[in-house]
């Protein structure tokens, strides 16, 4: 649950980076944006190869090739190559939409009726204030099994949003625009590609029978960062780090290469 004191409870509060309301109809939920989603990589820096110091980048105008100070910067679009138009900071600020800092649902939806591939990224929503309405909202969806379809705007862009109740909190997330998703009835490789035969069809149904089962998402772990952070030690250690390349998938008949799967994993189920 999300209710209590946090010093008690060992819990931290999430740095939001974005205020404002989910608004429907006349009840307004005041909230905040917080990032819920981080990924684990290797942050390796670009270093000068002749004394091992990291390579800076600054600010160049391409043509008196000198560094700009940021006080100097400012917005532009090409209009035509090589031409620009600057777009004031306060211009910019004048035009922002009211999903800038409202929320509005346009209209509720069942929760699974969005197609993942419109996902974009995932943030955590909080109570930024009295928790009631916040609360309502959470469980309604709970209970209905329902999202809240609206906008929002952050930076430069105003994004479709999903909002929705997830492990006992208000999650939102972001979709992409369907002209931003690829057509795939446009996509020529996809195309002209022949029907599969019914004995190659029956063998691909057994195999994913046999393998089918639950998913567990703790089951994986990234062995490529794991394998960049024992690089890493040995570098530090002054030891030797083997590297075994894997090897190179094999190209074979269909048919034989599906048969020979489902022998093993028969051979795998009796051992």
């Amino acid at each position: 649950m999300m209710s209590g004191n946090a010093a008690d409870t060992g819990q931290v509060s999430r740095r939001a980076f974005w205020t404002g309301a989910i608004s429907i109809g006349l009840v307004n939920i005041p909230v905040r944006l917080s990032v819920m989603v981080k990924e684990h990589t290797v942050p390796f820096r670009l270093l000068h190869k002749r004394d091992g110091q990291p390579v800076r980048y600054e600010r160049v105008c391409t043509r008196d090739n000198e560094v700009v100070p940021w006080e100097e910067i400012a917005r532009g679009f090409e209009v035509r190559e090589g031409e620009y138009i600057m777009i004031d900071k306060g211009e910019i600020e004048a035009i922002r939409p009211e999903s800038d800092r409202r929320i509005r649902i346009d209209r509720f939806i069942h929760v699974l009726s969005v197609d993942p591939v419109y996902f974009d990224r995932t943030y955590l929503l909080l109570p930024d204030g009295p928790s009631d309405a916040y609360a309502l909202l959470r469980e309604t969806f709970r209970t209905m099994g329902k999202a809240g379809i609206g906008r929002i705007t952050l930076r430069t862009k105003e994004y479709p949003v999903l909002v929705r109740e997830y492990s006992d909190a208000l999650i939102l997330t972001t979709l992409h625009y369907p002209d931003e998703v690829t057509d795939l009835d446009k996509v020529a490789e996809l195309s002209g590609i022949p029907a599969p035969g019914k004995k190659e069809l029956s063998l691909a149904e057994k195999i994913v029978t046999d393998l089918s089962g639950e998913f567990d998402i703790m089951e994986y772990h990234d062995t490529y960062r794991e394998r960049i952070e024992a690089l890493i030690s040995s570098k530090m250690a002054g030891t030797t780090f083997h590297v075994e390349k894997p090897k190179a998938a094999e190209v074979r008949d269909l048919m034989s290469a599906l048969e020979e799967t489902l022998a093993r994993l028969k051979a795998e189920r009796t051992a």
